[in-house]
């Protein structure tokens, strides 16, 4: 194989002093959502809040002085463009950052404050690298891959160490697969210190990269996804091998669970994660029979997400939840219709977050109005009973779906 257990002691010996061991702490409430005995490896915790730091150290302090004076690159749109850059200017080495057009601002920002020259090039992280490549030539400068170099593999590995030390009891890790870096580390180490775990990878089911390449499928790859961490079109090759020879499963997970998990470990654990970061919580809520009573370790990899994005996350939750309910109804266009609807809201015990009132609907008689509702609700015996009791008064109600079903 290309990268041995030695090669990840190795590496955490290299990361001492530089990238602190995480904590792994149990996770009660996760454990009663999921049937599974849940335990959590908190990479968030890290100065750039992902995994990424680990196999940036590795890499780089293998650098010769030569290769440091002359600097580093790396292509990457997140955490591991925010990862080379600090730790690199933390040891004196300069670097640059090929990042697509498409980056989002904060992330560019953050890439930059961290000491790294960015170059902005390409419509993606593919595109990308053709400029990273080229610049790396040009300049003589080191490249820094993501996923598909030794010592990153080795570096990653160190969270499987971390991880079986602080419980030799675990039955089975549960890992995000991107391009296969973080996978592959830990599936080593696993398997040299425990033979018999068991070592179960998880992916964007909008991105079935490494799923394709390992069993020949063709499943489509692409489209918009909240893990996109993740999003690989294309795994590297020496992950592919260790993948194959090492990881047992891969789950493919939806967009649905991806928004769950996110939502679950901001709810009960009181902690951030990206999509990518909470994909193997996802796996559990996907395949709950399959973990059901094991003692499962999960590793939350990152926690770079945007907030706009967190705060939808928790309203569609609580859609999904019935704790908000969205509904129409069809009124008399009179004086006194909206205050009788308000105060009977109010007697059901049901806050009203929006109304929206419309009178120039064709499919409304012309001394009606539509009436669409939006309230705060309880749970779903008390979303029911508000829709019943207005089905009472001669006011029937169509729930509208918030798109937030599944």
């Amino acid at each position: 194989m290309t990268v041995t257990f030695a090669d990840v002691e190795a590496a955490a010996r290299l990361l001492e002093g530089a990238v602190s061991p995480s904590p792994m702490l149990a996770a009660p409430k996760l454990s009663a959502l999921t049937g599974a005995d849940v335990r959590v490896k908190y990479e968030n915790f890290h100065v750039t809040n992902a995994f990424k730091e680990r196999g940036a150290v590795s890499k780089l302090s293998r650098l010769t002085p030569g290769e440091r004076a002359r600097g580093v690159i790396a292509m990457s749109a997140g955490n591991h463009a925010q990862a080379v850059a600090y730790h690199a200017t933390r040891l004196g080495i300069p670097s640059t950052i090929v990042m697509p057009d498409t980056t989002p601002h904060v992330k560019v920002a953050a890439t930059r404050g961290f000491g790294a020259e960015v170059v902005l090039d390409g419509e993606t992280v593919a595109e990308a690298q053709v400029r990273a490549s080229a610049i790396a030539l040009e300049r003589g400068l080191t490249f820094v891959h993501p996923y598909d170099d030794p010592y990153v593999i080795a570096g990653q590995g160190s969270i499987a160490m971390e991880m079986l030390a602080a419980d030799p009891d675990l039955d089975c890790l549960v890992v995000p697969i991107g391009g296969g870096g973080l996978i592959s580390g830990m599936a080593i180490a696993a398997k040299a210190i425990k033979p018999e775990i068991e070592v179960i990878g998880v992916e964007a089911a909008l991105y079935p990269a490494m799923w394709n390449a390992l069993r020949g499928e063709e499943l489509p790859v692409g489209g918009p996804t909240l893990a996109e961490g993740i999003a690989v079109k294309n795994v590297g090759v020496l992950t592919r091998e260790i993948v194959a020879r090492l990881v047992d499963d891969i789950v493919l997970v939806s967009e649905a669970e991806l928004e769950r998990a996110v939502n679950a470990y901001l709810i009960h654990q009181k902690t951030l994660a990206e999509g990518a970061g909470a994909a193997g919580l996802a796996a559990l809520f996907a395949q709950p029979a399959r973990f059901a009573g094991r003692k499962v370790g999960l590793v939350l990899c990152g926690g770079n997400i945007d907030p706009r994005i967190l705060a939808s996350i928790m309203v569609r939750e609580l859609e999904r939840d019935q704790k908000i309910l969205a509904f129409r109804m069809t009124i008399a266009d009179r004086p006194g219709m909206l205050g009788l609807i308000s105060g009977k809201l109010g007697e059901l015990g049901a806050n009203i977050i929006e109304v929206h009132h419309q009178r120039q609907f064709l499919d409304v008689p012309a001394k009606g109005a539509t009436l669409d509702v939006t309230v705060e609700t309880r749970d779903h015996a008390h979303a029911e009973a508000i829709l019943a009791a207005f089905r009472e008064i001669g006011l029937p109600c169509r729930r509208l779906d918030s798109g937030a079903g599944g």
